[in-house]
């Protein structure tokens, strides 16, 4: 027998056994979706404060995520480990990165946060404020205290 025959031969039986990789299924969703799973926001959001995971694993890399906040509720100071990808789906916010001058995003607008830059923000209308947002690193949130940033402040190797 052929060396070919005989390496074919002794796949076989793990060829036999092997089970096609499923491809993710694609994702379409609404923020009224009543499938969606709320979830809690870290303990320093605002009380009403929710997250919804639309695909992936939020402790893995390249996770979607709802987050919405009720009408007229302030977003603290904050941080994330990665950049995040935003297109506002509900209500009219208003957002401040640290150093740049506040944005105001209408229902449709895309925005870009950098990864580890302070930032706040107001949902400044009657009803929720709901972002659909892409994570490239784990889903994270940190508090930002100060008012001013330091490296203290956004060090992303510091104890929570």
């Amino acid at each position: 027998m052929s060396r070919p025959t005989l390496l074919l031969i002794s796949l076989l039986p793990i060829l036999a056994f092997a089970q096609p990789v499923a491809e993710p299924a694609p994702v379409a969703r609404t923020f009224q979706d009543p499938a969606l799973d709320w979830g809690p926001c870290p303990a320093f959001m605002p009380e009403g404060c929710a997250i919804a995971v639309l695909q992936g694993d939020p402790s893995r890399n390249n996770a979607d995520v709802f987050f919405k906040v009720p009408g007229k509720t302030d977003i603290p100071r904050h941080w994330h480990t990665s950049a995040e990808h935003m297109v506002l789906v509900s209500g009219k916010l208003h957002v401040t990165y640290d150093g740049h001058a506040a944005t105001v995003l209408d229902v449709g607008t895309f925005a870009h946060g950098p990864a580890e830059l302070p930032h706040k923000a107001s949902c400044v209308s009657d009803e929720p404020c709901v972002l659909a947002i892409a994570f490239e690193l784990p889903v994270d949130a940190f508090a930002s205290d100060s008012d001013t940033p330091d490296d203290s402040d956004h060090d992303p190797d510091r104890d929570e």
